[in-house]
């Protein structure tokens, strides 16, 4: 057996994931769509070794013994399974951006993973079966397995659960300005929340317009029409924080100056800039805007004293093999 190593960006969902139709498999409820988000990544190395007595897994430098070992454990399970091996691995995990801050750094994560684990098996799986299994360590790594724009299925079987690109990163030049407003560690994670998403009274309603979304939100990309776009996706956005607020218990990501960058981007927008908002699980801002319009929200950004730090993410590739090494 062999060593690895792959990188994989974290993801945006424009049209988004939230709860699902099987917990044990992340069937996702709904369709979502998604923009890989360049410079921004999990970079993951996987030894599987034959005299290791178990799995061990190391993240940002620092040993994790704790909940992240039992997620890597559980999905190295998962790579044994289909790879027919049974060596344990060594895992050494870094991200160059905030890990559990609503930046998708689980989907980075296990999607570099599931890369660089079969990778350094020695195993050739298809772009699709990797993000089938990508999918079961946190569903939206499916999403950041391909490149560019991605579509992840709602399916009611594991193999029809994939993900693929429905456009490169030179299909719309657009840029994530991602407001950070927090570095901490969300206290209550995607995975439980996905698990609560079905005691609100607001989930039904949410998944039933979700393809309706999903097409106007890919035709606007496509079309490159920001004003359909930025409709779209603020309003799912708003949906899927009104259905985690609803919850039973309820979940409130939203910071104060999560809501005052909110406002300020529809501000933004009618005196004419080109921006809109949309959240992930966390309090972080990601202010979409096309290329020309992205200094000067960059800069507004900075000027707040709410704001810790502002990142910059063009669409980006999908997940790659760096190295490998198989004896």
């Amino acid at each position: 057996m062999g060593t690895a190593t792959a990188r994989a960006n974290a993801n945006i969902a424009f049209i988004k994931y939230w709860g699902n139709r099987d917990d044990r498999l992340r069937l996702p409820a709904n369709p979502s769509i998604s923009m890989n988000l360049g410079g921004l990544f999990a970079e993951t190395t996987v030894r599987w070794e034959e005299d290791l007595t178990a799995d061990s897994f190391g993240l940002n430098g620092k040993e994790d013994t704790g909940a992240g070992l039992t997620r890597v454990v559980a999905h190295l399970d998962v790579l044994r399974r289909r790879l027919d091996i049974a060596q344990f691995a060594r895992v050494e995990s870094r991200n160059n951006f905030p890990t559990g801050a609503g930046i998708a750094s689980s989907a980075a994560a296990f999607a570099a993973l599931t890369v660089a684990g079969a990778a350094a098996a020695g195993a050739q799986l298809s772009e699709r079966e990797l993000t089938t299994i990508a999918r079961l360590g946190s569903g939206s790594a499916s999403r950041s397995v391909p490149t560019g724009f991605v579509e992840w299925y709602a399916a009611d079987a594991h193999e029809e659960s994939y993900a693929e690109s429905f456009g490169t990163p030179n299909t719309w030049d657009i840029v994530d300005v991602i407001a950070v407003v927090s570095k901490a560690h969300k206290p209550v994670g995607s995975s439980a929340g996905h698990q609560s998403a079905n005691t609100s009274d607001l989930q039904t309603a949410r998944v039933a317009g979700a393809e309706e979304r999903l097409r106007q939100c890919k035709q606007a990309i496509l079309n490159h029409d920001f004003a359909a776009f930025a409709d779209v996706v603020e309003h799912d956005s708003n949906l899927m924080h009104a259905v985690m607020m609803t919850s039973r218990p309820p979940l409130f990501y939203w910071l104060p100056p999560t809501l005052m960058i909110m406002d300020s981007v529809r501000q933004w927008r009618a005196d004419g800039l080109r921006v809109c908002y949309t959240l992930d699980a966390g309090p972080n801002v990601h202010c979409i805007c096309v290329r020309e319009d992205a200094a000067v929200v960059s800069e507004r950004l900075r000027a707040s004293s709410e704001v810790l730090d502002v990142l910059i993410a063009p669409p980006g590739d999908g997940a790659q093999v760096l190295t490998v090494s198989i004896p």
